[in-house]
């Protein structure tokens, strides 16, 4: 009796010691794993706003489930690769986006004057960026009502179902191929016939893009992404291909346009003449003179040239971005919260509260010394175009 009950606690020490075995390990697989993971985000995906890498893995038995989705497939390739030279066996689940369930339609067309593009899918999560009406986006994946879409400055965001027409290669390709028309006032509308006080199709901003029918009258006649057709008068809007043939690109351009914005409100994530944050408004600027430039004022920075870090405005020019926040210390990283840009006579101009003009002049009665103090440095974007620059000239994206 005593030798039995010594072989149970044996074999019960023996369990205990091979399941203790196999949770150590499997824990230590589990770091492994999302160690390499992280450092293949670092290389591939390092700014979530515009790429996705969200993988986890789930130990099961003797093997780990590799679950999450991507749209850099290159980055899942490198972390299964590298798993495998550590002899670590996985089940690949990752979807690669986009997802097959969007059945082709993989690319779309934004169909609102100012669509609100959230964090999340749903109406009450943050807006972090807009998408102005005929903007080319990629469309990854579908949930509920809303689509997880890129923009053409890589922004990814959720947009619910209004703001965004999927389409197929087919029908992307004749939309993209067919002649546009850009809308050119700050603020206007689409009427139902040729007449400016009929029945409204619906309201426009400067930047809007919709496809060009006919030439009636005084009336363009267009159509929407969505198939809606419309008449815009002549005196508010251009044919696209003129328009951006005639853009002369230049520092007076840039201060022109800044100040047809003057007054605009605020608004957290906006990126239209609806409203606008401070990033938002200086890529407004820059898009309406036919030059598309990151989302964020932490992603303007890495644009262009160095100008100036030492507070010697004298070295700007009309045109240059002005950025501020906080200065790296020994524990800190450099933080850029707010940017503006110069337009001459020690002024700059930049949405906060409103879009309004400051000056660096201590003498002067819009001295904004709360930013000055927060000042970082200026880059020149104009004629110093870099990889996170699209120059419309030489991109056929609409």
């Amino acid at each position: 009796m005593r030798n039995f009950k010594l072989d149970a606690r044996l074999l019960c020490l023996s369990i205990l010691a091979f399941v203790s075995c196999q949770t150590d390990t499997s824990e230590q697989d589990i770091k492994k794993i999302e160690q390499l993971t992280q450092q293949v985000k670092t290389q591939y995906a390092p700014d979530s706003r515009v790429a996705i890498f969200d993988i986890e893995a789930t130990a099961i038995n003797d093997s780990y489930i590799l679950n999450g989705s991507t749209n850099i497939p290159k980055a899942l390739s490198t972390l299964k690769d590298e798993l495998s030279g550590l002899n670590i066996a996985f089940i690949d689940s990752v979807s690669v986006l986009p997802e097959a369930n969007l059945e082709g339609k993989t690319q779309g067309i934004i169909a609102l004057s100012a669509a609100n593009l959230r964090s999340t899918p749903k109406h009450s999560a943050e807006l972090v960026t807009q998408g102005t009406l005929g903007m080319p986006v990629r469309i990854y994946k579908k949930q509920d009502n809303w689509y997880l879409i890129q923009t053409p400055d890589n922004y990814i965001a959720w947009v619910d179902s209004g703001g965004v027409v999927p389409m197929d290669s087919t029908s992307y390709d004749n939309w993209i191929q067919s002649e546009k028309l850009i809308y050119t006032k700050t603020f206007g509308s689409s009427f139902a016939k040729k007449d400016e006080s009929g029945q409204v199709i619906s309201d426009l901003v400067a930047g809007n893009i919709l496809k060009l029918l006919e030439r009636q009258d005084d009336f363009y006649q267009v159509e929407y992404p969505d198939g809606r057709k419309a008449f815009v008068s002549k005196s508010q809007g251009e044919p696209y291909t003129d328009w951006l043939t005639s853009l002369d690109q230049t520092k007076q351009s840039l201060v022109e346009t800044s100040k047809t914005l003057m007054g605009l409100p605020y608004l957290w994530g906006g990126t239209s003449p609806k409203g606008v944050d401070c990033s938002g408004f200086t890529k407004t600027i820059f898009f309406l003179n036919g030059l598309i430039i990151p989302r964020d004022a932490s992603q303007q920075i890495h644009q262009g040239v160095l100008v100036d870090q030492d507070k010697d405005f004298s070295k700007l020019q009309p045109g240059d971005l002005l950025f501020f926040g906080k200065k790296a210390t020994d524990s800190t990283k450099e933080r850029i919260v707010h940017v503006g840009m110069w337009i001459g006579n020690n002024e700059f101009i930049h949405s906060a509260g409103s879009v309004h003009i400051s000056s660096v002049d201590k003498n002067d009665p819009n001295y904004d010394a709360y930013n000055i103090n927060r000042y970082i440095r200026t880059k020149r974007i104009l004629d110093n175009k870099t990889e996170g620059i699209i120059d419309l000239k030489d991109n056929a994206l609409f």
